[in-house]
């Protein structure tokens, strides 16, 4: 489980670094993730923590106190379908699309589409993130194996989005497009397994924060349905 804290009394890079300590040497804290500009820090653990237990961790010039988790999931209170509408209804358009495209040619390429819908995918996804890019950053920071190490790669992740879906579209050099988007999406997907197999009830970052979609095993499924597209029209190529 993770939860995101208010805490006061950070000035400097070393209190960021004191609080992250203090805390990751608690038992069944398996990662914590601490900002002095922000005041927080999110905390993974393996097993809840009272909020004394934390403050008992922390030297007494730090206050931590609960805040409400923008990039926590409590429970699905609405059906299947209504919780994934978003993005069912995106995957249904960029195939109509798709389909429709096809429909002017004489066969229906497969590769072809294939092509047009990675262009729609990555530029529409990419979208979403950029409605708000920290907000997509900071969320994507919860699960990313990449991101928790090296912060940054949360917002040059949706540009490559973007860059990946242009290129799909321009169909540009497919041997580089397709060797990107396989070694992107693996590294993707692993922690959105870890986050699915461990059960986080954290937002996935897939469409941003604009709609509140929990991680699970459709975003396991999107993830793997890239990874396969790009290696299904990356393995012609060298034969």
């Amino acid at each position: 489980m993770t939860h995101t804290y208010q805490i006061s009394g950070m000035t400097c890079n070393s209190c960021e670094e004191k609080v992250k300590k203090a805390l990751e040497a608690q038992d069944n804290i398996t990662n914590a993730i601490v900002s002095k500009d922000n005041g927080t820090a999110t905390v993974t653990m393996t097993k809840h923590l009272s909020l004394a237990s934390l403050q008992n961790a922390l030297d007494s010039k730090y206050q931590i106190s609960e805040i409400n988790n923008p990039h926590e999931i409590a429970s699905e209170t609405g059906s299947w379908f209504e919780t994934y509408k978003p993005i069912l209804l995106i995957f249904f358009y960029i195939s109509l699309v798709t389909v429709l495209i096809q429909s002017t040619n004489h066969h229906f390429d497969w590769m072809q589409s294939m092509q047009h819908f990675m262009a729609g995918f990555f530029i529409v996804f990419s979208f979403f993130k950029l409605l708000s890019l920290k907000g997509f950053a900071e969320s994507y920071r919860m699960y990313d194996v990449l991101a928790k190490k090296i912060p940054a790669w949360g917002y040059a992740y949706a540009f490559l989005e973007l860059g990946l879906g242009i290129s799909y579209l321009l169909n540009f050099d497919p041997i580089i497009t397709n060797t990107v988007t396989f070694i992107v999406m693996s590294f993707s997907i692993i922690g959105v397994l870890q986050s699915v197999l461990n059960k986080k009830k954290i937002q996935c970052a897939c469409l941003g924060t604009v709609f509140n979609l929990p991680m699970s095993t459709v975003t396991i499924i999107e993830d793997g349905l890239m990874i396969l597209m790009s290696l299904a029209m990356l393995i012609p190529l060298f034969n």
